[in-house]
């Protein structure tokens, strides 16, 4: 069993910043990647972006892409994603999700079935 733990988020005004961080714990060594998904009310999950624990190749939301960062830390099982210039759009849960499926270690995956372990979430809010 995999573990997610979720810290970060808040409420900040337009253009402003937060940073989410994600642990995975228990048998971590066996992830494969790991990503954010974000869910605003009445919306599907959705996928923010994805790092692959080995060679940290990361894959962004197209609308993340200039004001996200996703990175992992030394320890290969915390990532943590700054984001700045934040929208109200942005506003959402965001959840942590982790993986050992061997098919996602290359390139990461972006499907919500691809990711077993999951946080509870934490809420950003952006507001003006």
């Amino acid at each position: 069993q995999v573990q997610v733990v979720e810290s970060g988020g808040g409420s900040v005004q337009i253009g402003e910043s937060l940073r989410l961080s994600c642990a995975a714990s228990g048998q971590s060594d066996s992830v494969t990647a790991m990503a954010w998904y974000r869910q605003a009310p009445g919306k599907r999950r959705e996928f923010v972006a994805s790092i692959t624990t080995s060679g940290g190749r990361v894959v962004m939301l197209e609308s993340g892409k200039g004001r996200f960062t996703l990175s992992k830390d030394n320890a290969k099982f915390t990532i943590t994603l700054q984001m700045n210039s934040l929208r109200s759009e942005d506003t959402a849960v965001y959840f942590c999700a982790a993986t050992n499926r061997n098919y996602c270690a290359t390139y990461g995956c972006s499907g919500v079935p691809d990711y077993q372990y999951w946080g509870q979430g934490t809420q950003v809010t952006v507001s003006s």
